[in-house]
């Protein structure tokens, strides 16, 4: 049995625990979340009722979060939510928390597509399925596929899409057996966020990534950083329609490699940076023979 507590008390604790591991800023947000997520109330609410009594329930799920919180698993995979691309989305530690940076992706995929109309569109690597559905919600008529080798992240996504009203085909395929590519077709645009981390790099990464999100969707091997674009220019020369475009996002440092390695397989290919500064996406068109 806890003590009696009141919100404010209680929202405190919250903050000063989850300070320990983020700054201030981020802390804030983050309790912020937990707290509205796990008693229905918002900040402002805290602030006009700081003296109002929480059940010892509520109590022991807030303090059981701060501790996993401490354990560096990430927000996201506690309220088991994340928003992507004005989406309300599904996640578990067997897809990646979607990032703003794959949010600029979709939109230069939006902006392409505005005067097309019955595009074929593939997602290679979908995870929670945040690119395809996004998609899916935003230009009319497209034929979307969508592709994982892991089937629990493939469960995800096909939850996502049920909830969100999107329409996309869900397929486990082991993209990078090439042999599995028979059962794919044609597209007009393929997109992809694929790992492209190099394992050496691990120890730099935060530890709520490492500690957390899937391996499988983040890593590649040190001596192999390109993998999975290698793959898919590959792929797109047989399965890419003739001006079709390919949208990937790369690790900010491999962007122009990876724009070279298009460049070099009959396509123009196009840096794009972020929001934030970084070359964060390339998009590759196919060139017409």
């Amino acid at each position: 049995m806890f003590a009696p507590m009141t919100a404010g008390k209680l929202y405190k604790e919250i903050l000063t625990g989850i300070e320990l591991i983020y700054d201030k800023q981020e802390a804030a947000a983050i309790a912020s979340i937990l707290f509205e997520h796990k008693t229905g109330i918002s900040k402002s609410g805290i602030i006009r009722e700081p003296g109002k009594l929480l059940s010892q329930e509520t109590i022991a799920e807030l303090r059981q979060a701060l501790s996993q919180l401490q354990q560096h698993v990430p927000i996201q995979y506690i309220t088991g939510e994340a928003w992507f691309y004005g989406l309300k989305l599904q996640v578990s530690p067997a897809v990646l928390i979607p990032r703003p940076e794959t949010e600029e992706l979709v939109h230069a995929v939006i902006q392409s597509a505005k005067s097309n109309s019955n595009l074929n569109i593939l997602d290679i690597g979908t995870g929670s399925g945040c690119i395809p559905i996004a998609l899916s919600r935003h230009i009319t008529g497209a034929y979307i596929t969508a592709i994982d080798v892991n089937v629990a992240a493939l469960a995800t996504a096909k939850m996502n899409a049920v909830s969100l009203d999107a329409v996309v085909n869900f397929s486990e395929v082991d993209f990078l057996d090439e042999t599995s590519w028979h059962q794919l077709g044609r597209y007009d645009i393929i997109t992809s966020n694929p790992p492209y981390i190099p394992m050496d790099e691990k120890l730099l990464l935060d530890k709520h990534v490492t500690e957390s999100e899937p391996h499988i969707a983040l890593f590649v091997p040190a001596q192999k950083p390109l993998l999975f674009y290698e793959k898919i220019a590959l792929f797109g020369k047989q399965h890419l329609n003739e001006t079709g475009k390919i949208f990937m996002e790369t690790h900010e440092h491999y962007a122009r490699e990876v724009a070279a390695l298009f460049d070099g397989e009959h396509y123009s290919a196009e840096v794009i940076i972020d929001l934030n500064g970084n070359e964060r996406i390339v998009i590759a068109t196919r060139r017409c023979r």
